[in-house]
Protein backbone atom coordinates (compact mmCIF):
# COMPACT_ATOMS: atom_id res chain seq x y z
CA UNK A 1 0.00 0.00 0.00
CA UNK A 2 2.88 2.16 1.34
CA UNK A 3 4.29 2.34 -2.64
CA UNK A 4 1.17 3.77 -3.81
CA UNK A 5 0.93 6.92 -2.17
CA UNK A 6 3.11 9.71 -1.84
CA UNK A 7 5.42 10.87 1.33
CA UNK A 8 4.73 14.31 2.63
CA UNK A 9 7.67 15.69 1.33
CA UNK A 10 6.82 14.04 -2.51
CA UNK A 11 3.37 16.26 -2.05
CA UNK A 12 5.03 19.35 -0.46
CA UNK A 13 7.24 19.22 -3.74
CA UNK A 14 4.28 18.60 -6.09
CA UNK A 15 1.66 21.09 -4.10
CA UNK A 16 4.18 24.03 -3.35
CA UNK A 17 3.37 23.85 0.42
CA UNK A 18 5.79 23.09 3.31
CA UNK A 19 6.22 19.88 4.95
CA UNK A 20 5.12 21.95 8.32
CA UNK A 21 2.28 23.16 6.34
CA UNK A 22 1.07 20.16 5.18
CA UNK A 23 1.31 18.79 9.05
CA UNK A 24 -0.33 22.01 10.36
CA UNK A 25 -3.22 21.65 7.56
CA UNK A 26 -3.60 18.08 8.77
CA UNK A 27 -4.08 18.76 12.71
CA UNK A 28 -6.87 21.29 11.43
CA UNK A 29 -9.13 18.67 9.50
CA UNK A 30 -8.14 20.50 6.09
CA UNK A 31 -5.86 18.32 4.46
CA UNK A 32 -6.12 15.00 6.13
CA UNK A 33 -3.60 12.27 4.85
CA UNK A 34 -4.86 8.92 3.16
CA UNK A 35 -3.01 6.69 5.52
CA UNK A 36 -0.77 7.13 9.02
CA UNK A 37 1.72 4.32 9.38
CA UNK A 38 0.80 3.45 12.92
CA UNK A 39 4.16 2.53 14.06
CA UNK A 40 6.36 5.61 12.98
CA UNK A 41 3.91 8.23 12.18
CA UNK A 42 4.81 8.91 8.55
CA UNK A 43 1.77 10.51 6.73
CA UNK A 44 1.10 9.47 3.04
CA UNK A 45 -1.19 10.77 -0.07
CA UNK A 46 -2.69 9.93 -2.95
CA UNK A 47 -2.20 11.26 -6.14
CA UNK A 48 -5.59 12.47 -6.18
CA UNK A 49 -4.71 14.94 -3.04
CA UNK A 50 -2.26 16.63 -5.47
CA UNK A 51 -4.94 18.81 -6.84
CA UNK A 52 -6.79 20.21 -3.46
CA UNK A 53 -3.20 20.65 -2.10
CA UNK A 54 -2.35 23.15 -4.81
CA UNK A 55 -5.16 24.93 -3.91
CA UNK A 56 -4.61 25.06 -0.66
CA UNK A 57 -1.46 26.46 -1.23
CA UNK A 58 -2.80 29.28 -3.42
CA UNK A 59 -5.40 30.27 -0.97
CA UNK A 60 -2.84 30.12 1.62
CA UNK A 61 -0.77 32.40 -0.44
CA UNK A 62 -3.91 35.56 -1.02
CA UNK A 63 -4.43 35.10 2.45
CA UNK A 64 -7.90 33.42 3.63
CA UNK A 65 -9.11 32.56 6.53
CA UNK A 66 -8.36 28.80 7.30
CA UNK A 67 -11.87 27.87 7.94
CA UNK A 68 -12.57 29.02 4.13
CA UNK A 69 -9.73 26.85 2.64
CA UNK A 70 -11.19 24.27 4.72
CA UNK A 71 -14.93 24.72 3.14
CA UNK A 72 -13.26 25.54 -0.74
CA UNK A 73 -11.31 22.23 -0.43
CA UNK A 74 -14.78 20.38 -0.12
CA UNK A 75 -16.69 22.67 -1.84
CA UNK A 76 -18.38 22.73 -5.53
CA UNK A 77 -16.75 25.10 -7.68
CA UNK A 78 -19.42 27.60 -7.86
CA UNK A 79 -18.97 27.91 -4.09
CA UNK A 80 -14.90 28.33 -4.51
CA UNK A 81 -15.71 30.95 -6.67
CA UNK A 82 -18.18 33.10 -4.09
CA UNK A 83 -15.46 32.41 -1.40
CA UNK A 84 -12.83 33.86 -3.62
CA UNK A 85 -15.12 36.57 -4.21
CA UNK A 86 -16.05 37.48 -0.32
CA UNK A 87 -12.21 37.46 0.03
CA UNK A 88 -11.08 40.02 -2.41
CA UNK A 89 -13.55 41.85 -1.32
CA UNK A 90 -11.87 42.07 2.50
CA UNK A 91 -8.53 42.24 0.69
CA UNK A 92 -10.17 45.24 -1.21
CA UNK A 93 -11.51 47.02 1.90
CA UNK A 94 -8.29 46.09 4.26
CA UNK A 95 -6.28 47.82 1.42
CA UNK A 96 -8.34 50.75 1.15
CA UNK A 97 -7.64 51.08 5.29
CA UNK A 98 -4.35 50.50 5.10
CA UNK A 99 -4.07 54.02 2.39
CA UNK A 100 -5.96 56.33 4.44
CA UNK A 101 -3.60 55.45 7.29
CA UNK A 102 -0.54 55.46 4.96
CA UNK A 103 -1.74 59.18 3.65
CA UNK A 104 -2.52 60.13 7.64
CA UNK A 105 1.44 59.17 7.83
CA UNK A 106 2.45 61.02 5.20
CA UNK A 107 0.91 64.01 6.48
CA UNK A 108 3.13 63.47 9.91
CA UNK A 109 6.06 63.48 8.19
CA UNK A 110 8.26 66.85 6.79
CA UNK A 111 8.02 67.52 3.10
CA UNK A 112 10.28 65.88 0.88
CA UNK A 113 11.69 66.02 -2.66
CA UNK A 114 10.87 62.58 -4.57
CA UNK A 115 13.48 60.66 -5.60
CA UNK A 116 14.64 61.08 -9.09
CA UNK A 117 14.65 57.02 -11.72
CA UNK A 118 16.52 57.08 -15.07
CA UNK A 119 16.30 54.24 -17.36
CA UNK A 120 17.66 53.48 -20.62
CA UNK A 121 16.53 50.82 -23.03
CA UNK A 122 16.18 50.19 -26.98
CA UNK A 123 12.90 51.47 -28.41
CA UNK A 124 12.89 47.97 -29.92
CA UNK A 125 12.07 46.36 -26.25
CA UNK A 126 10.17 48.84 -25.00
CA UNK A 127 7.85 48.75 -28.22
CA UNK A 128 7.56 44.79 -27.96
CA UNK A 129 6.86 45.15 -24.29
CA UNK A 130 3.87 47.42 -24.25
CA UNK A 131 1.99 45.19 -27.39
CA UNK A 132 2.62 42.32 -25.05
CA UNK A 133 0.42 43.72 -22.61
CA UNK A 134 -2.00 46.62 -24.34
CA UNK A 135 -4.58 44.32 -24.92
CA UNK A 136 -5.31 43.42 -21.11
CA UNK A 137 -5.69 47.30 -20.29
CA UNK A 138 -9.46 47.81 -18.45
CA UNK A 139 -11.60 50.25 -19.67
CA UNK A 140 -14.31 49.98 -16.52
CA UNK A 141 -14.76 53.56 -15.39
CA UNK A 142 -15.57 52.35 -12.29
CA UNK A 143 -12.09 50.75 -11.68
CA UNK A 144 -9.78 53.66 -12.64
CA UNK A 145 -6.78 51.70 -11.54
CA UNK A 146 -6.86 49.22 -14.34
CA UNK A 147 -7.11 52.16 -16.95
CA UNK A 148 -3.53 52.13 -17.80
CA UNK A 149 -0.24 50.46 -18.14
CA UNK A 150 2.14 50.05 -14.90
CA UNK A 151 5.63 50.59 -15.31
CA UNK A 152 7.34 48.96 -12.53
CA UNK A 153 11.04 49.85 -12.76
CA UNK A 154 13.73 47.63 -10.24
CA UNK A 155 17.51 47.53 -10.46
CA UNK A 156 16.70 44.05 -12.66
CA UNK A 157 14.75 46.59 -15.58
CA UNK A 158 11.39 47.16 -16.37
CA UNK A 159 8.25 45.44 -15.83
CA UNK A 160 4.85 46.42 -17.85
CA UNK A 161 1.52 44.78 -16.52
CA UNK A 162 -2.09 45.54 -17.08
CA UNK A 163 -5.16 43.94 -16.32
CA UNK A 164 -8.58 44.15 -16.17
CA UNK A 165 -9.78 41.42 -13.59
CA UNK A 166 -10.72 39.13 -16.43
CA UNK A 167 -6.86 38.62 -18.16
CA UNK A 168 -3.79 39.75 -17.25
CA UNK A 169 -0.69 40.31 -18.89
CA UNK A 170 3.27 40.71 -17.76
CA UNK A 171 6.36 41.61 -19.91
CA UNK A 172 9.81 42.79 -18.93
CA UNK A 173 12.19 45.11 -21.00
CA UNK A 174 16.09 44.82 -20.11
CA UNK A 175 16.88 48.45 -19.16
CA UNK A 176 19.91 49.93 -17.46
CA UNK A 177 18.53 51.81 -14.36
CA UNK A 178 20.10 54.67 -12.36
CA UNK A 179 18.25 55.46 -8.79
CA UNK A 180 15.24 54.04 -6.55
CA UNK A 181 12.74 51.17 -7.50
CA UNK A 182 9.55 52.83 -8.57
CA UNK A 183 6.21 52.23 -9.84
CA UNK A 184 4.49 54.47 -12.13
CA UNK A 185 0.67 53.97 -13.54
CA UNK A 186 0.44 55.54 -17.09
CA UNK A 187 -2.76 56.27 -18.40
CA UNK A 188 -3.64 54.18 -22.00
CA UNK A 189 -3.37 57.99 -24.07
CA UNK A 190 0.18 58.26 -22.77
CA UNK A 191 0.91 54.54 -23.30
CA UNK A 192 -0.51 55.25 -26.85
CA UNK A 193 1.31 58.05 -27.34
CA UNK A 194 4.49 56.52 -26.46
CA UNK A 195 4.19 53.49 -28.83
CA UNK A 196 3.42 55.76 -32.04
CA UNK A 197 6.33 58.04 -31.07
CA UNK A 198 8.46 54.48 -31.07
CA UNK A 199 6.97 53.73 -34.26
CA UNK A 200 7.89 57.08 -36.13
CA UNK A 201 11.72 56.97 -34.91
CA UNK A 202 12.20 53.54 -35.84
CA UNK A 203 10.68 54.59 -39.35
CA UNK A 204 13.00 57.03 -39.13
CA UNK A 205 16.16 55.36 -38.50
CA UNK A 206 15.24 52.51 -40.67
CA UNK A 207 14.81 55.76 -43.62
CA UNK A 208 18.28 56.42 -42.66
CA UNK A 209 19.72 52.81 -42.93
CA UNK A 210 19.59 51.81 -39.25
CA UNK A 211 17.94 49.26 -37.67
CA UNK A 212 14.82 49.65 -35.02
CA UNK A 213 17.02 48.44 -32.65
CA UNK A 214 19.01 51.10 -32.62
CA UNK A 215 16.39 53.54 -30.92
CA UNK A 216 17.67 54.52 -27.97
CA UNK A 217 14.85 55.93 -24.93
CA UNK A 218 15.22 57.82 -22.32
CA UNK A 219 12.63 57.56 -19.05
CA UNK A 220 12.69 59.29 -16.52
CA UNK A 221 10.12 59.40 -13.58
CA UNK A 222 10.02 61.56 -10.41
CA UNK A 223 6.99 61.65 -8.47
CA UNK A 224 4.15 61.66 -10.53
CA UNK A 225 6.02 62.61 -13.26
CA UNK A 226 7.21 60.58 -16.51
CA UNK A 227 9.30 61.92 -19.16
CA UNK A 228 10.18 60.20 -22.09
CA UNK A 229 13.28 61.09 -24.57
CA UNK A 230 13.06 58.72 -27.71
CA UNK A 231 15.54 59.40 -30.17
CA UNK A 232 15.39 63.19 -29.25
CA UNK A 233 11.93 63.57 -29.02
CA UNK A 234 10.51 64.13 -26.12
CA UNK A 235 6.96 63.16 -24.45
CA UNK A 236 5.55 64.69 -21.08
CA UNK A 237 2.92 62.89 -18.70
CA UNK A 238 1.65 62.88 -15.58
CA UNK A 239 0.71 58.89 -13.67
CA UNK A 240 -2.62 58.02 -12.69
CA UNK A 241 -3.46 58.83 -8.95
CA UNK A 242 -4.30 55.62 -8.00
CA UNK A 243 -2.69 52.55 -7.15
CA UNK A 244 -2.36 49.66 -8.84
CA UNK A 245 -3.26 46.17 -7.61
CA UNK A 246 -1.46 43.72 -6.10
CA UNK A 247 -1.11 41.30 -9.23
CA UNK A 248 2.11 39.01 -7.85
CA UNK A 249 -0.25 36.39 -6.10
CA UNK A 250 -1.77 35.55 -9.99
CA UNK A 251 1.71 35.20 -11.15
CA UNK A 252 2.32 31.43 -12.39
CA UNK A 253 4.80 29.30 -10.46
CA UNK A 254 8.04 28.33 -11.75
CA UNK A 255 10.19 25.21 -10.94
CA UNK A 256 9.22 21.85 -9.13
CA UNK A 257 5.99 24.22 -8.53
CA UNK A 258 4.97 24.82 -11.33
CA UNK A 259 1.94 24.51 -13.65
CA UNK A 260 0.72 20.42 -13.62
CA UNK A 261 0.29 20.63 -17.27
CA UNK A 262 2.50 22.58 -20.23
CA UNK A 263 1.12 21.61 -23.75
CA UNK A 264 2.95 22.94 -26.88
CA UNK A 265 0.23 24.59 -29.60
CA UNK A 266 0.55 25.36 -33.01
CA UNK A 267 -0.77 28.99 -32.52
CA UNK A 268 -1.26 29.62 -36.36
CA UNK A 269 -3.61 26.62 -36.11
CA UNK A 270 -5.48 27.91 -32.86
CA UNK A 271 -6.44 31.69 -33.75
CA UNK A 272 -7.56 30.01 -37.61
CA UNK A 273 -10.03 27.96 -35.56
CA UNK A 274 -11.14 30.90 -33.53
CA UNK A 275 -11.03 33.39 -35.88
CA UNK A 276 -13.00 31.01 -37.90
CA UNK A 277 -15.79 30.19 -35.31
CA UNK A 278 -14.24 27.35 -33.45
CA UNK A 279 -16.94 25.61 -31.38
CA UNK A 280 -18.24 26.84 -28.35
CA UNK A 281 -20.83 26.16 -25.52
CA UNK A 282 -23.47 28.14 -24.10
CA UNK A 283 -23.32 29.07 -20.63
CA UNK A 284 -25.63 31.33 -18.55
CA UNK A 285 -24.15 33.74 -16.48
CA UNK A 286 -26.23 36.88 -14.87
CA UNK A 287 -29.17 35.85 -16.64
CA UNK A 288 -27.30 36.12 -19.76
CA UNK A 289 -25.89 33.49 -22.26
CA UNK A 290 -22.38 33.24 -22.90
CA UNK A 291 -20.18 31.65 -26.20
CA UNK A 292 -17.80 29.73 -24.20
CA UNK A 293 -14.57 28.52 -25.56
CA UNK A 294 -13.65 24.85 -24.19
CA UNK A 295 -10.29 24.00 -24.24
CA UNK A 296 -9.10 20.33 -23.79
CA UNK A 297 -5.81 19.06 -22.89
CA UNK A 298 -4.88 15.68 -23.00
CA UNK A 299 -1.03 14.02 -23.47
CA UNK A 300 0.78 13.52 -25.41
CA UNK A 301 0.85 17.99 -26.09
CA UNK A 302 -2.90 17.29 -27.89
CA UNK A 303 -4.65 20.53 -27.43
CA UNK A 304 -8.67 20.62 -28.93
CA UNK A 305 -11.58 22.94 -29.07
CA UNK A 306 -14.33 20.90 -27.85
CA UNK A 307 -17.97 21.81 -27.89
CA UNK A 308 -21.50 20.66 -26.84
CA UNK A 309 -21.42 17.24 -28.12
CA UNK A 310 -17.62 16.64 -26.78
CA UNK A 311 -19.37 17.40 -23.13
CA UNK A 312 -22.17 14.95 -23.03
CA UNK A 313 -19.99 11.54 -23.01
CA UNK A 314 -20.41 9.05 -20.58
CA UNK A 315 -16.54 10.41 -18.57
CA UNK A 316 -18.84 13.67 -18.60
CA UNK A 317 -21.38 12.56 -15.80
CA UNK A 318 -20.77 14.22 -12.59
CA UNK A 319 -18.78 12.19 -9.88
CA UNK A 320 -20.16 11.40 -7.27
CA UNK A 321 -16.94 11.17 -5.09
CA UNK A 322 -16.18 14.71 -6.20
CA UNK A 323 -18.66 17.48 -6.48
CA UNK A 324 -18.78 19.93 -9.32
CA UNK A 325 -15.82 17.40 -11.19
CA UNK A 326 -16.63 15.38 -14.22
CA UNK A 327 -16.25 11.87 -13.66
CA UNK A 328 -13.81 11.41 -16.63
CA UNK A 329 -11.03 13.72 -16.32
CA UNK A 330 -10.45 17.30 -15.90
CA UNK A 331 -7.76 16.20 -13.31
CA UNK A 332 -4.53 17.27 -14.14
CA UNK A 333 -2.24 14.29 -12.76
CA UNK A 334 -0.27 11.61 -14.73
CA UNK A 335 -3.07 9.55 -15.16
CA UNK A 336 -3.65 10.37 -19.13
CA UNK A 337 -6.93 12.15 -18.63
CA UNK A 338 -8.15 15.22 -20.80
CA UNK A 339 -8.08 18.38 -18.66
CA UNK A 340 -10.74 20.86 -19.79
CA UNK A 341 -11.20 24.50 -19.43
CA UNK A 342 -13.12 27.63 -20.34
CA UNK A 343 -12.32 30.64 -21.54
CA UNK A 344 -13.49 33.42 -22.71
CA UNK A 345 -12.58 33.01 -26.88
CA UNK A 346 -12.25 36.91 -27.87
CA UNK A 347 -9.45 37.31 -25.05
CA UNK A 348 -7.52 34.03 -25.52
CA UNK A 349 -7.34 35.27 -29.18
CA UNK A 350 -5.96 38.64 -28.50
CA UNK A 351 -3.59 36.81 -26.08
CA UNK A 352 -2.71 34.28 -28.90
CA UNK A 353 -1.74 37.90 -30.97
CA UNK A 354 -0.25 39.50 -28.61
CA UNK A 355 2.18 37.14 -27.72
CA UNK A 356 3.10 36.66 -31.46
CA UNK A 357 5.38 33.83 -31.89
CA UNK A 358 3.87 30.53 -33.57
CA UNK A 359 4.97 28.59 -31.19
CA UNK A 360 3.57 28.90 -28.05
CA UNK A 361 2.97 26.48 -24.67
CA UNK A 362 0.08 26.94 -22.54
CA UNK A 363 0.00 26.40 -19.04
CA UNK A 364 -2.73 25.58 -16.05
CA UNK A 365 -3.11 23.48 -13.12
CA UNK A 366 -7.12 22.80 -13.07
CA UNK A 367 -10.25 24.12 -14.33
CA UNK A 368 -10.53 26.42 -11.15
CA UNK A 369 -7.17 27.95 -12.17
CA UNK A 370 -5.79 30.71 -14.34
CA UNK A 371 -4.53 29.63 -18.04
CA UNK A 372 -1.23 30.78 -18.83
CA UNK A 373 -0.08 31.83 -22.56
CA UNK A 374 3.88 32.16 -22.93
CA UNK A 375 6.06 32.19 -25.65
CA UNK A 376 8.95 29.43 -24.75
CA UNK A 377 11.90 31.99 -26.34
CA UNK A 378 11.07 34.76 -23.72
CA UNK A 379 10.18 33.56 -19.78
CA UNK A 380 9.74 37.48 -18.77
CA UNK A 381 6.13 37.85 -21.51
CA UNK A 382 2.91 35.94 -20.67
CA UNK A 383 -0.71 36.80 -20.49
CA UNK A 384 -3.15 34.52 -17.93
CA UNK A 385 -7.01 34.23 -18.45
CA UNK A 386 -9.56 33.58 -15.32
CA UNK A 387 -11.26 30.26 -16.32
CA UNK A 388 -14.95 30.43 -17.12
CA UNK A 389 -16.81 27.41 -14.91
CA UNK A 390 -18.29 25.43 -16.95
Amino acid sequence: MDSDLRSIGELARASGLTVSALRFYDAAGVLVPAWVDPVTGYRRYTDDQVAPARLVAGLRRVGMPVAEIAQAVRAEPTLVHRLLDTHLQRLEQGLADARREVSRLRSLLPADQPGVTRLTLTGAALAAAVDAVRFAVGTDPTMPALTGVLFDVTASGLELVATDRHRLAVATAEATVHGPAVRTLLPLDTVDALRHLLDASADADADAGAGADRVVVELTVSGSSLVADVAGHELRATALPYDFPDYHALLPRSGAAGPTRRVPVDAEWLVTALRAGGPTVVREYAGRSWPVTVLGLGPPDRLRLLGPDDLLGPDDLPDPDRPGVAAGGDRAGADGTELRIGVNGEYLLDALDAAGGRHLTLELDSPLTPLTIRRPDDEGAFSILMPIRL
